[in-house]
């Protein structure tokens, strides 16, 4: 990304951000992931139980990591976490203090956009954790909720069905099929704009790529 595209995306970012205050969710511009890491710290201060769902948004910019290593709250990583632990970890979401994802898309109107298979990261994105941070690349943002969901049935939904290893149309074609499939990952569809509990959702925006 060259300094000029990546101050046109930071410009379109803050614009962004705006719109996401005016809907009751706190929004960051940071140029680095180590910039967000020192800001989540002031955020999660002493918070005992912190938690985060599937994320290559996370593991990519190395807040995974972050998190792992210098705090003892539990987390939800796959590649770590044995399978007959993750629906606990899961539900243990709800009573978390701070709950850490990404998003498939943000649009200028200040909304997350969020597909999901089990269901579980946008559940507790809308309801249960104390607070909700969000981290997520400039390449998330999407004009409106159309440019949204046309992010995720050409890009994420494809891009994550290949890397599962799922036996769905779109992870073959490159875009979603509508599938009924067995190992069909998009399942729930939701869509949040203006919140009732101001600044529980909090979102980042790293000046980088991230994700799918």
């Amino acid at each position: 990304m060259t300094d000029i595209v990546k101050q046109s995306l930071k410009n379109r970012a803050k614009k962004v951000i705006e719109a996401l205050e005016k809907n009751n969710m706190k929004g960051y511009l940071v140029d680095t992931a180590d910039e967000a890491k020192e800001l989540i710290a002031g955020l999660i201060k002493d918070d005992k139980l912190i938690l985060s769902g599937g994320s290559m948004t996370l593991k990519e910019s190395g807040i995974q990591d972050f998190l792992n290593e210098n705090y003892k709250g539990i987390y939800l990583d796959r590649d770590l976490t044995p399978l007959e632990e993750i629906p606990a970890l899961m539900r243990k979401a709800f009573s978390a203090d701070t709950y850490f994802t990404s998003t498939n898309a943000i649009t200028e109107n200040g909304e997350l956009y969020n597909v999901d298979g089990n269901g579980n990261r946008v559940a507790a994105m809308i309801f249960g954790p104390k607070q909700v941070i969000v981290v997520a690349g400039l390449n998330k943002i999407v004009t409106d909720l159309d440019a949204a969901v046309d992010r995720l049935e050409t890009m994420a939904s494809p891009a994550n069905c290949i890397r599962l290893n799922r036996n769905t149309p779109c992870a073959a074609t490159g875009r979603c099929g509508h599938c009924k499939s067995p190992d069909r990952i998009c399942c729930d569809y939701v869509v949040m704009s203006q919140q009732r509990e101001k600044d529980r959702i909090k979102v980042i925006f790293i000046a980088e790529d991230y994700g799918y």
